[in-house]
């Protein structure tokens, strides 16, 4: 009796699976496998967007304890002697 190396591995539970459940496997070199390579863009440009208006708040509204904030801390740079 001869038993195959691959017949050795069993396929793990759907609960243990990696990735979505939805999904269906593609051929590879399809245009649906080289779509889920691109990760989620959506979700990285509303982080973006969302920082950087925190950001803009945060300036409007403490743009002169920010500035003073930084003007303190390079006092002692700038008015050293060399």
């Amino acid at each position: 009796m001869t038993i195959h190396r691959l017949t050795m591995h069993r396929t793990p539970p759907a609960s243990l699976r990696v990735g979505p459940r939805h999904r269906r496997p593609t051929p590879a070199g399809s245009r649906a496998s080289l779509a889920d390579e691109r990760g989620d863009v959506p979700g990285w440009v509303m982080i973006t967007l969302m920082t950087a208006a925190i950001v803009v708040a945060l300036w409007a509204v403490a743009s002169d304890q920010i500035v003073q904030i930084f003007n303190n801390a390079m006092e002692p740079f700038l008015n050293r002697k060399l």
